[in-house]
This record gives structure tokens, sequence and C-alpha cells, in this order.
């Protein structure tokens, strides 16, 4: 089952200590119906034909009983923008890094705090195992772990 907003509004609105969703900073104006618009933590250019990782400007923490999916805002992709390793785990703390490739006809410039992929929620069911990878309690872009 999707979160619609007046469920991730209840999540938000109870006591984090207890393992519930947590979004900070969170913005009035990135809550859409049935997702959370990200916003960009900086100014960056995605140049054409090259992949650029970039961080959520917000701090995540999901329960042991949510999971989220990452999908490009259609405004950036009309313009050529894919966006890459879009799921994150029930248990995970800290920045998202968002991987954007440009395929479009030119550069596009992203300004901090513009709200650039969307955050959709996952109730998820009997679940009973919470994300203890290396991406947790990221600050900022974390890089590929190196083969």
């Amino acid at each position: 089952m999707i979160l619609s907003s007046t469920a991730i509004r209840k999540r938000l609105g109870e006591d984090s200590l207890k393992g519930d969703l947590v979004i900070r900073p969170y913005s009035e104006e990135s809550q859409q119906p049935a997702s959370y618009d990200l916003r960009a933590n900086k100014d960056i250019l995605l140049v054409r034909g090259m992949c650029t990782l970039l961080s959520s400007l917000e701090w995540v923490e999901l329960s042991h009983d949510i999971a989220a999916t990452l999908r490009c805002r259609s405004s950036f992709g009309r313009r050529g923008v894919l966006l890459g390793a879009g799921f994150v785990d029930p248990g995970f703390r800290g920045h998202l890094t968002l991987c954007l490739t440009n395929l479009g006809n030119a550069d596009i410039t992203v300004r901090q705090n513009e709200r650039i992929v969307q955050m959709v929620f996952h109730e998820v069911k009997g679940g009973n195992q919470t994300y203890q990878g290396r991406y947790q309690d990221s600050n900022g872009v974390v890089e590929a772990r190196q083969t």
C-alpha cells in the first residue's frame, strides 16, 4: 500500500523515538498527494551525457514497516534526466544520494532547494529486518564502493 499525504503527515507527527517516519527539514510545499519531493542540497550542473551524484537536502529515517521508491520528477524527466538506484529499505537513516543521468540535449542546472525526486512510501507487511548497510547514517553524497 502506498502512503497518502494524510498517512505521511500522521507518521511524521508521531514520536520518532518509536521508529516512525522522519523527514528533516520537512517542507509542506514538497508534500504531494501520495509522495514527498526531495530537494537538492546544493547548486549543481547535470552535464549532458554524464551521471552526477547529488545529496538530498532532507535527512530521512524510515521505520521497520516503511520502504520507499525514488522517481525523478516529471519536470526533469521531460528534459532527459533519469534517476538510478531508486529504492530505500526499511530502517534506513540518512541523506539520500541521488544518481542523476542527463540524457537530454543540454546541460541542466539544479538549484539548491529545488524539488528534483519524488519519494513514494510503501507499507511493509510482516517485515522484521531493517537496513544495516554501508549507507546507514549517510551525510551528503556517498560514492559507490570500489570493487
